[in-house]
């Protein structure tokens, strides 16, 4: 066995060498004040490349340096609206209670039948800060067979605006007045088809009626012995087997008829078709139904636009639309918009009120007078 002497330390050459600590960096020289943020302005200031340090980095700049001071503004051209309309000047003679509105608008159901109804200012009248010069009327007199419904469209006649409406307004009251006073009379001629009965007591009505709005012209902004406004107005009876629906008045408005996608005007100014009666129409009282000669031509109390009556026989299906002045000329003398409202009420069912207003919008130039209209939707 050999002996074994242990050798000094020394430190192997795999061991790492000794670690020293790192010498401390020498302090970077301080920075400049900077500048203070420019006040704030509508204005963006123009962009500019990020500083950056010797080392290609973002330099430690702050924030408020390099983001703007407020959001930007993306400069949009301004939305255009139509300019308001002037407001109707109020007279005091007005009943200030029962204002004029730009636009009055109706819905109702009688039985089976459904009733949109809309009156609204022209263009011309907004323009001169005049009031609506239509009005319409929706009333209902009786109950279950022997009900029966006036719809009545009238346009005032006088020049101002205000007169006009009143004039309107007035001659829609008087016909709820006389209709509604022998409502039941009339529903019963209705059932029985008594169309020259019929004929010979609305004339004598309408007469009568005019000759006392006549006596009021003065008043209702008209010259004397002018009639003061139009009016043309239609019976709808209650009874739901009873199909015939009569119209009449005087003076400009009509009747038209939506029939498989096309419209009828049923009663053109200035035609005077016959009736022709399809039983003897019997005796009737002399305060309902007077005889036709009981209204000379020639007498005062007659309008001066000649008498208008038609009745026609509804079918399933059918649309009935009494108008005033300001719509006959655009439903019957512009192909466009006759087509587009047929479109629009050739479906089955009735439009709600916004679509009913919408259809009869003007689209032209031309179409600036007050638009009033009631249509009657048939099952």
């Amino acid at each position: 066995m050999t002996s074994f002497e242990p050798r000094p330390w020394e430190p192997s050459a795999w061991e790492p060498p000794s670690w020293d600590p790192p010498a401390r960096r020498a302090p970077s020289p301080p920075r400049p004040a900077e500048p203070p943020p420019p006040p704030l302005s509508s204005s963006l200031p123009p962009p500019s490349a990020p500083a950056t340090g010797d080392d290609g980095a973002t330099a430690d700049v702050p924030l408020d340096d390099v983001m703007d001071p407020e959001p930007a503004v993306w400069a949009t051209a301004p939305a255009t609206f139509p300019s308001p309309s002037p407001i109707p000047e109020a007279e005091p003679a007005d009943a200030l209670g029962e204002p004029v509105p730009d636009t009055v608008m109706d819905g109702a159901r009688f039985g089976p039948v459904d009733v949109r109804a809309v009156s609204q200012r022209g263009a011309d009248a907004s323009q001169r800060g005049e009031a609506r010069g239509e009005a319409f009327l929706v009333a209902r007199f009786g109950a279950d067979a022997d009900a029966v419904l006036l719809v009545a469209v009238a346009t005032g006649l006088s020049p101002r605006g205000a007169a006009a409406q009143r004039a309107a307004r007035v001659a829609c009251a008087w016909a709820g007045g006389a209709v509604g006073r022998c409502a039941t009379r009339l529903a019963q001629d209705l059932r029985a088809e008594r169309r020259e009965a019929l004929k010979a007591g609305l004339q004598r009505l309408t007469a009568r009626g005019f000759g006392r709005l006549r006596g009021r012209a003065a008043e209702l902004g008209v010259p004397a012995d002018a009639d003061p406004a139009a009016l043309c107005c239609l019976l709808v009876p209650g009874d739901p087997e009873c199909r015939t629906r009569v119209f009449f008045g005087a003076g400009p408005g009509g009747l038209f008829r939506l029939r498989h996608g096309g419209w009828e005007d049923l009663d053109p100014v200035g035609a005077t078709p016959a009736v022709p009666a399809p039983h003897p129409a019997p005796a009737v009282a002399t305060d309902a139904v007077p005889a036709p000669d009981a209204v000379p031509a020639s007498s005062p109390a007659c309008p001066s636009a000649p008498f208008r009556f038609r009745a026609v026989s509804g079918r399933s299906g059918d649309v009935l639309l009494l108008c005033g002045a300001g719509l006959v000329a655009p439903l019957s003398g512009d192909p466009d918009f006759a087509a587009r409202l047929a479109a629009a009420w050739s479906v089955p069912g009735p439009p709600d009120l916004v679509d009913f207003l919408a259809a009869v919008q003007p689209r032209g130039a031309g179409d600036t007078k007050d638009r009033t209209t009631v249509g009657i939707w048939q099952p």
